[in-house]
């Protein structure tokens, strides 16, 4: 990308160059996940149609579901009215966005009152984590 398209200069990246992205089923409105996304990622992710985030951990593109394979096939993407958070609506193969193989990452409710809150898991395994990373 050598010239900034107007619709990316539309998007306010943080001063490390990213913006948060929430992926959102698209049939069920389930939210799946948050990853960090940069102008390079966004950019290929409305080339594509496949979702691709920028990993803070490997400090390099991660194309979802390179490894699990479990893709995120984008049908629709969004940008807040603030322009500095975005939401990809997608389809997710296999059922599965975490890594601990739930459909979704927000799998932990937080249950009780103030003085005995306790985080409760809500969201089954669909498929040990072990067998999606070999």
């Amino acid at each position: 990308m050598t010239e900034k398209s107007s619709w990316l200069a539309a998007v306010t990246f943080d001063d490390q160059g990213l913006i948060p992205a929430i992926a959102q089923d698209a049939d069920t409105g389930t939210i799946l996940m948050v990853a960090w996304m940069n102008a390079e990622s966004l950019a290929e992710t409305f080339a594509t149609g496949r979702a691709v985030y920028w990993s803070r951990s490997r400090q390099r593109l991660w194309r979802k579901g390179e490894e699990s394979g479990h893709v995120q096939q984008v049908r629709e993407l969004r940008l807040d009215c603030d322009g500095d958070v975005l939401l990809l609506k997608v389809k997710q193969e296999g059922g599965i966005a975490c890594h601990t193989g739930r459909e979704s990452c927000f799998f932990r409710r937080l249950d009780g009152d103030t003085d005995n809150a306790v985080w409760t898991i809500t969201d089954p395994v669909l498929k040990d984590p072990d067998l999606i990373y070999q």
